[in-house]
């Protein structure tokens, strides 16, 4: 049954704002960014070797930051590459973000860039309707098969565009995370399975090892630090509450009981660690990077 609340994705506005007041008080982008530092550019060594150009597929890529990194580590290690890259984000103001990011940014004139402003199973039938045969040499998907309605049909196509060395990397908490245990306790009461789903990497994982494809897999240790949320009434704590349930006005519109339970399970050890009066919540990340 879906939940009777209205997500926090139907309200761009506050989701844009909750999500950049995630960012401020969570590591998640550190530590991303120690994975592409790190990991990334030994796989681009692997997909580029022989090749001038590499085709790229970014799922969701947000305002462009992740994605103009890992180009940058990309370069670093096949100099002489160009990059054919494919964007798939619904958001009008993501894309307008991610199109601003590139103009402000030096020597990108290897990369050549298409925009497409849809959902990724938009662009799924689109692909298909068009019945086109391109294939790619590395899919990225950060953050962003919550939003789908089948994480494990849509993880099978843009695998299916992978070419024979191609590398589908997908980022999303950790089942062993405060998001995994929150989502656990409390799944039948904030997923709007019509919108959202509460996926983690545990979901993805035993769905890939059911169907017996390989891949790797790295845990990103990330906090986030949601004191906040515990003082009445304060505004930040109301927003990050919201980004936590994907709920819009999580604390207006949910029962006494549901706020009271969902805000003790927070607090809990399975879910937040309390350092120096600030309660840290465990935003841990999960990797996986998954073969043709």
């Amino acid at each position: 049954m879906a939940s009777p609340f209205r997500s926090l994705i139907e309200d761009e506005n506050r989701y844009n704002k909750s999500f950049q007041l995630f960012l401020e008080r969570s590591s998640e982008h550190q530590c991303m960014q120690e994975f592409i530092h790190g990991v990334l550019p030994e796989i681009f060594t692997k997909i580029g070797k022989g090749k001038s150009s590499l085709n790229v597929l970014g799922v969701g890529s947000g305002a462009g930051q992740m994605d103009l990194q890992m180009f940058s580590q990309m370069r670093l290690k096949l100099p002489g590459i160009t990059v054919i890259n494919e964007v798939v984000e619904p958001s009008g103001d993501m894309l307008f973000k991610y199109k601003v990011l590139v103009q402000k940014t030096p020597n990108l004139e290897y990369i050549n860039f298409t925009w497409n402003k849809m959902t990724a199973s938009e662009f799924e039938s689109h692909w298909k309707e068009s019945k086109l045969d391109k294939k790619f040499d590395f899919i990225h998907m950060i953050q962003m098969l919550y939003y789908v309605k089948d994480p494990e049909a849509t993880v099978s196509f843009f695998r299916s565009l992978l070419s024979e060395n191609g590398k589908l990397v997908i980022i999303l908490v950790a089942g062993q995370s405060g998001w995994g245990r929150l989502w656990r306790t409390y799944r039948a009461q904030l997923c709007n399975t019509e919108i959202s789903q509460c996926v983690t990497t545990g979901d993805i994982k035993t769905f890939l090892d059911t169907k017996g494809v390989p891949y790797k897999n790295y845990v990103l240790p990330s906090q986030m630090d949601i004191t906040e949320c515990f003082t009445e009434g304060d505004e930040k704590g109301q927003l990050l509450l919201d980004f936590l349930t994907e709920v819009i006005d999580f604390s207006k519109n949910a029962s006494p009981e549901l706020r009271a339970g969902v805000l003790a399970l927070l607090r809990h050890p399975d879910c937040s660690k309390e350092e120096d009066g600030k309660v840290l919540f465990n935003n841990n990340l999960e990797v996986l990077v998954v073969d043709p």
